[in-house]
């Protein structure tokens, strides 16, 4: 009896599939997929970024991009994300005296898993969110409510590659005008462990010219809940000059 429940309890322990780990960082391709339902997942880190135009210098320093996402239905997930960020401006290479630096408004949204991935047809999500401008610092506090939406589609190409891409539209920044945003991105695994991308993503305002940029990375996945990731891009058009990237995503066991 002993030995047979042994044998019992060791298969249901070989029965346990351990969720696999698929971020939102650090691409700006949002995943289709949605955080299992129960399990908490953070994705947090850092960026630096040069923008330069008609000798105007801004460098913006993020020492903080939290994304918390949970699992509450097996198709639903909730998402809250925080940034803390340090806006540093020059004019033909004279640094102003002014900086500015506190939290940009508070993200607050969710993603529904839509459709699963079916021959052709693509793995479909769907996020939203809204941007609460009483959340944020002063020196980032816009008055109106920012709010964005997408849809997140993903391809399996082979056991190795896969392509996402995203599309959507964001209002933002005090401003009644559209935003249309798209991305897509191509991610291959080198290893088990080891994961690289490449991306082009921009974004088309009803009321500016468009903005076309590009970024690269590395993605190593220590644990089964724990990954690490690199960035670095820049843009086609001209305004960003330099975005570098760094940071990781953990998954709290359920």
């Amino acid at each position: 009896m002993l030995f047979f429940t042994a044998f019992s309890l060791y298969a249901q322990e070989e029965t346990i599939v351990i969720p696999e780990l698929i971020t939102d960082r650090p691409d700006a391709t949002e995943a289709a997929s949605v955080v299992p339902k129960g399990y908490l997942q953070i994705e947090t880190g850092g960026f630096y970024t040069t923008y330069e135009e008609n000798g105007l210098k801004e460098e913006v320093l993020g020492y903080n991009t939290t994304l918390l996402r949970f699992g509450l239905l097996s198709r639903l997930e909730l998402r809250l994300g925080w940034n803390f960020e340090e806006t540093r401006t020059s004019i033909n290479g004279v640094d102003l005296p002014n900086i500015q630096s506190g939290f940009s408004p508070l993200l607050a949204g969710a993603k529904i898993a839509v459709a699963e991935e079916n021959g052709a047809l693509p793995q479909i999500g769907l996020i939203g969110h809204l941007y609460l401008p009483f959340t944020a610092g002063s020196d980032y506090r816009p008055e109106t409510t920012g709010v964005d939406f997408r849809f997140s589609m993903a391809h399996t190409l082979s056991e190795r590659s896969s392509l996402g891409y995203n599309l959507g539209a964001q209002w933002g920044n005090d401003s009644p005008e559209a935003a249309y945003i798209y991305t897509l991105s191509y991610g291959y695994s080198i290893t088990d462990r080891l994961g690289c991308y490449a991306e082009v993503y921009g974004n088309f305002p009803e009321d500016n010219k468009a903005q076309h940029l590009w970024d690269a990375g590395l993605t190593y996945l220590l644990m089964s809940n724990l990954q690490f990731d690199a960035t670095v891009g820049t843009s086609f058009t001209e305004g960003q000059d330099l975005l570098l990237s760094a940071g990781a995503s953990y998954r709290i066991p359920n």
